[in-house]
């Protein structure tokens, strides 16, 4: 059985992996002041970084369960049997509910739905654990039970308050006396949602934070590691420097920029860190 992986344009995968191991990935929608976009496709970090510069409006919307619904027949009229469809957190975004409603449309024997209950690498290992066991001829069950049983922690933290603000997830009055204070938070994911963690006062000692964090999360043992940031490159690195010095059982850190999703919210010089516990198995071919 050919199982073909399709995910969102959130997973952050590694540069050249989706078409290597040919998973198709559905961009979800952007709007900047209302001028509509592509996520990934005609709209990467560097614009959004400048539209946010800019002070620019962006907002993020699910592709619709149309659009998913071309994109599973498509591949099911060509070579595939079956699909296993992989995507962020139904608690973040639509997506996972419009794939859902799309394979209950074209064919729901055929087509599985996985919520990783993340985002980012998060959503990422979930995609890469799909890969792998679908390369190891598992059946459909078995490709959506790898997708669906990978557990990640996912940190990260941010330069300012104000985009927290602007996109209602804290308060006016709470980002005010946050910057004031030069407060920068430490958020995390619990059960697909994005919740503070803790606060420190500089970006330095965040960092520092990210690294002790994701060390306690990580365990003895092999582990996954993923970096991501929007718009700062050198504190990206110096992360993931830090993170391999610290973890010998890590096989080297990914690390990518964030899209519209997480980065409206968030704004330039967010930085994070996504822990697999374990590793990945490998992907045959």
């Amino acid at each position: 059985m050919r199982i073909t992986i399709v995910t969102d344009s959130t997973a952050y995968l590694p540069e050249g992996f989706a078409q290597r191991h040919s998973i198709t990935v559905v961009p979800l929608h952007v709007a900047v002041d209302g001028d509509g976009r592509l996520d990934g496709v005609d709209f990467g970090p560097a614009e959004l970084a400048l539209a946010l510069g800019e002070h620019r409006r962006v907002t993020t919307s699910r592709p619709t369960p149309g659009e998913l619904a071309g994109v599973y027949r498509s591949l099911l009229a060509s070579d595939t049997d079956a699909i296993v469809s992989v995507h962020l957190s139904r608690d973040l975004s639509g997506t996972w509910e419009a794939a859902r409603l799309a394979a209950e449309e074209v064919d729901p024997a055929r087509v599985r739905v996985v919520d990783s209950r993340s985002t980012g690498m998060g959503l990422g290992f979930a995609v890469l654990a799909a890969c792998a066991a679908a390369s190891r001829g598992e059946s459909l069950d078995g490709v959506f039970d790898a997708a669906a049983g990978v557990r990640t922690r996912m940190f990260f933290c941010v330069e300012t308050l104000d985009f927290l603000r602007r996109g209602g997830r804290i308060g006016t009055a709470a980002a005010l006396v946050g910057t004031a204070l030069a407060v920068k938070p430490l958020l995390h994911m619990d059960d697909g949602r994005i919740v503070p963690l803790e606060k420190v006062r500089t970006m330095g000692r965040a960092v520092g934070r990210l690294v002790d964090l994701a060390v306690s999360a990580a365990g003895p043992g092999p582990v996954g590691l993923a970096v991501h940031h929007l718009a700062a490159p050198d504190r990206a690195a110096e992360l993931a420097t830090r993170l391999d010095e610290r973890l010998n059982g890590s096989a080297g850190c990914v690390i990518s920029e964030v899209g519209a999703v997480i980065g409206a919210h968030t704004g330039p010089g967010v930085l994070g860190v996504v822990v697999l516990p374990g590793g990945l198995p490998a992907i045959a071919g």
